[in-house]
């Protein structure tokens, strides 16, 4: 049987000694994991586990990994400073099933200067990762020991710490932190601060947090963040959203966390098992949504007639589809007579470029070419209205002239401040043009 709790301390030469301390604290009490660079005065043995010649804590934390077996997993900085009594606390809330990871929040009284640094690098972290923790880089973590080892880690030193709060946060996982009470002021050097600064600013610049690896979902990623944007989108849809929904296409659950409040149950399509991860992260404790690994042509469109589902939604989905006549004809089959397609899609074939290339965009549309694939594969359109006028000299700058592959994160926080007053202005005025197009179409007589 596996031990409930495994403790993993990850040691330098000059906290080997502390690190081995706590292995003795701990025996027989919780799995424990040394792992670092040098010797330490505590042997291998049951429920022990020492492993010497990883440089760096990062380095330390992976090989650890390997040899954890319990349930929920806590990450022990080798400083006297942290105690094992906070281990119950800390685990609880993943116990009951509330959290993925818990993070100690250090108290102390009066302001010590020790924590400065600490605190200004966890202010950075929490805006860099956009969490709500005030400690996120505390020495004190626990987390179920599975969420722990979805992430990966590629940091070989302190800067772990950061690296790793932005990927559980980007995962979708549920983080929280209680109080711990500090024994005495932490330890850390002006290179560990600088070297998780450095992390931080490749995260907030440069790099995403999948580490750039998988192209499009920088695009993803940002847009998930462009909150006024999402929500404006998410009332043009829920005007006719039905109780019954499949969205085709959820991505990382952008629309879905829009969609689902009013849904008696939400079925969120997607073809990416990376995204499917993170949708069951996202949507662990809400049974109503149902995350489904498919892509549309191999979907078992029989297993979803049965759900009686009334709307189906693409958001943005539809151009990444090679056939997109055979999956309206697809959607025409499963939905009964009344039962509504809602679509968004991009819209200009003029502005196709660099960054639909990379989101892997078949095409663009015009209002004809949208409604002729609604119309002749089963559906009458009984709205068809351009969207987002202000978004085109943008997109046709970015993707069209400088043929970049993502949208760049500071013009898009910029678009978002303007959003609610673009979304309200576009409620009053019917656009010439714009740079999307939203159609809702209804299904007529019998499917065939």
């Amino acid at each position: 049987m596996s031990p409930p709790l495994s403790v993993v301390v990850p040691y330098s030469p000059t906290t080997a000694a502390i690190a081995a301390r706590f292995a003795q604290a701990l025996a027989g009490r919780a799995e424990v994991v040394l792992a670092g660079e040098g010797a330490v005065n505590m042997p291998s043995g049951p429920g022990v586990h020492v492993l010497s010649g990883m440089a760096g804590k990062g380095a330390a934390i992976r090989a650890a990994l390997e040899k954890v077996t319990g349930a929920v997993t806590v990450l022990q900085e080798p400083d006297e400073a942290y105690t094992p009594s906070t281990y119950e606390a800390l685990c609880r809330p993943i116990q009951e099933d509330t959290a993925d990871a818990v993070f100690g929040r250090r108290s102390a009284p009066g302001l010590r200067p020790e924590l400065l640094a600490d605190r200004a690098l966890g202010g950075f972290t929490r805006f860099v990762a956009d969490v709500a923790l005030e400690d996120p880089l505390t020495g004190v973590r626990a987390f179920r020991t599975e969420a722990l080892r979805s992430v990966t880690l590629t940091s070989e030193d302190d800067a772990v710490d950061a690296e790793l709060v932005v990927k559980l946060a980007a995962q979708l996982y549920r983080l929280t932190e209680v109080p711990l009470h500090l024994q005495a002021s932490p330890r850390h050097t002006l290179g560990s601060h600088l070297t998780t600064l450095r992390t931080l600013m490749r995260y907030a610049t440069v790099r995403d947090d999948a580490d750039n690896q998988h192209e499009g979902y920088s695009t993803l990623e940002r847009m998930d963040g462009a909150n006024n944007y999402n929500a404006w989108l998410g009332r043009r849809f829920r005007e006719h959203l039905g109780r019954r929904v499949l969205e085709i296409g959820a991505g990382i659950g952008t629309i879905t966390k829009e969609l689902e409040s009013g849904c008696e149950k939400l079925i969120a399509l997607e073809v990416d098992r990376f995204y499917v991860d993170r949708l069951k992260n996202l949507f662990r404790g809400k049974p109503h949504v149902q995350p489904y690994l498919s892509d549309v042509a191999l979907a078992d469109w029989e297993s979803l007639k049965a759900e009686h589902l009334d709307t189906i939604v693409l958001s943005n989905v539809l151009e990444h589809i090679p056939d997109d006549g055979a999956a309206v004809r697809r959607f025409r089959q499963i939905l009964p007579e009344g039962g509504k397609v809602l679509v968004l899609v991009p819209a200009l074939p003029q502005l196709f470029g660099a960054i639909d290339e990379a989101v892997g965009h078949y095409r663009r549309y015009t209002p004809e070419t949208l409604r002729k694939v609604l119309e002749e594969n089963g559906f009458a359109v009984d709205t068809l209205e351009w969207m987002n006028l202000v978004g085109i000299p943008g997109w046709f700058m970015n993707s069209r002239v400088l043929r970049r592959r993502a949208v760049p994160r500071f013009q898009l926080k910029l678009y978002d401040r303007l959003a609610p007053l673009l979304a309200e202005a576009e409620r009053h005025v019917k656009l010439p043009v714009g740079m999307s197009l939203f159609a809702v179409a209804r299904v007529t007589g019998e499917a065939g």
